[in-house]
């Protein structure tokens, strides 16, 4: 089927409903990541069932998060909310002794309408431990958006920070001070601070500590200190907030979080693609150095060797298309990086759509299309998986990038397909992990006999992710 070629990214909106993986998965990655919290996931069976089975994080020992299953008297009002939770927190400060707990609530608590907030207050007040709530229930959240609403709720638990004040114990003027930076932002010609001594640079967003360390010499090579992430590995480590502390997304998807801290924290939010392969990790750092007044050093030479480095990966995947069903909210991103790479991509699915957020990704995807000389792919919000099918059925793509739902379907059907689940887990940002999302890609490529790619040595290319849950 023939492809007209569009000058601009075309928007869509179908269905309003998330086909997509149930966010209060978010605790699998959380817990383990925040390791002195506890993550108390309010819910019924079928939400313990999931947990238990779908992720396999039961697989760990000793996981620090549990079920409050609600029965029928719960249900029915018969059982008192503020008792039972009561209960369960005693047993969890008795047996693990957390820094913080945290309630993750599901649909069940939003049809009910249990006050888990009001709750939450008096209980942190008998106990003196932290409890926050997080609200990863799928009826307003798609995948990775329950993730978000973990540090969003963390950003009022950071310490407020003092005026930054320059050598002579004058406030910094606000000149350069903006609640949002856009990609192509030129006019800063000068450093707001001296150039060894940045202000200060929060991250948001979890990521592996191997992944954020190596994003944290990134920055580091270019004179920037990071003064902290959110979440951080240990409750009490939270960075200090303010209206001098400048902040910067790594994912797609914490889109309330930088909500939180601009509107709330009065944080200045540096908006800038996300640091997923080499072009967009040199981009993000690029654009961080742009807001401080520092000349990148050896961002271009950097990525050219990455780039090098993936040759036979990119013989294998240039001319390939790939179709996103939409499922994580990494999908502008992956999409950006595989154009990159050489491939087309029809359409683009995403559950949810912040075009402030990713206005600097959004950009950054028409300049890859128009240097790639590449259809603009179309983008489709809340797409509805019904008219998807129809359309992979017209396009038939090389690869499809889906939910666990739709994957053995469309294999059946002769449609080769990833899980997008395998990214949300795997390291894919920064120069060193671009390899990985290549990997991802060229596995299923395996199974098309129409490519010419039966014949070749797959194993001196495709190495087996010991990592992997997929």
């Amino acid at each position: 089927m023939s492809v007209e070629i569009s000058k601009t990214l075309t928007f869509e909106c179908e269905t309003g409903n998330y086909h997509t993986f149930c966010p209060i998965s978010c605790v699998a990655w959380l817990y383990q990541k925040i390791e002195d919290s506890f993550f108390l996931v309010v819910g019924t069976k079928t939400c313990g069932y999931f947990l238990q089975n779908a992720l396999g994080v039961m697989i760990f020992a000793e996981p620090r998060y549990a079920m409050a299953e609600s029965e029928e008297g719960d249900i029915s009002a018969k059982l008192n909310d503020y008792e039972e939770l009561k209960r369960l927190c005693i047993r969890i400060i008795e047996n693990r002794n957390p820094s913080i707990i945290i309630w993750i609530g599901t649909c069940t608590t939003e049809i009910i309408k249990m006050d888990l907030e009001g709750i939450a207050q008096k209980l942190e007040t008998e106990f003196q431990v932290p409890i926050v709530v997080a609200r990863a229930n799928g009826l307003d959240y798609a995948f990775t958006q329950g993730e978000d609403t973990v540090p969003a709720a963390m950003t009022h638990r950071c310490p407020e920070r003092n005026s930054f004040v320059d050598g002579k114990n004058q406030p910094i003027q606000d000149k350069y001070l903006f609640s949002f930076l856009p990609l192509n932002h030129k006019e800063m010609k000068e450093p707001i601070l001296d150039p060894n001594k940045n202000p200060p640079l929060v991250l948001f967003g979890s990521l592996p500590s191997a992944v954020a360390s190596q994003l944290g010499s990134e920055l580091k090579r270019q004179s920037i200190q990071v003064s902290g992430w959110i979440p951080t590995e240990i409750y009490t480590d939270l960075p200090s907030l303010g209206d001098e502390v400048y902040v910067c997304g790594v994912n797609p998807f914490p889109s309330r979080t930088a909500t939180s801290l601009v509107r709330c924290r009065k944080c200045k939010l540096i908006g800038a693609p996300f640091p997923i392969g080499p072009d967009g990790t040199r981009a993000w750092i690029e654009q961080i150095c742009s807001v401080f007044g520092i000349k990148a050093q050896g961002l271009k030479e950097r990525e050219k060797k990455v780039w090098d480095s993936l040759k036979d990966y990119l013989d294998l995947v240039r001319g390939k298309s790939v179709f996103f069903m939409g499922d994580n909210l990494l999908e502008i991103s992956l999409a950006r990086f595989l154009i990159r790479c050489g491939m087309t991509v029809y359409e683009i699915g995403i559950p949810y759509m912040d075009k402030r957020y990713q206005a600097a990704e959004l950009d950054f995807l028409q300049n890859t299309c128009r240097d790639m000389f590449i259809p603009m792919p179309r983008i489709v919000e809340k797409p509805d998986n019904y008219n998807q099918i129809q359309r992979i059925r017209e396009l038939r793509p090389d690869l499809v990038i889906t939910g666990m739902a739709h994957a053995n379907p469309l294999q059946a059907r002769g449609i080769n397909t990833r899980w997008s689940i395998e990214f949300t887990f795997a390291q894919i940002h920064g120069f060193t992990n671009a390899k990985d999302i290549l990997e991802s890609i060229i596995r299923p490529l395996r199974h098309n006999n129409d490519n010419g790619l039966e014949n070749f040595d797959w194993t001196s290319i495709v190495k087996k992710d010991n990592n992997s849950l997929i």
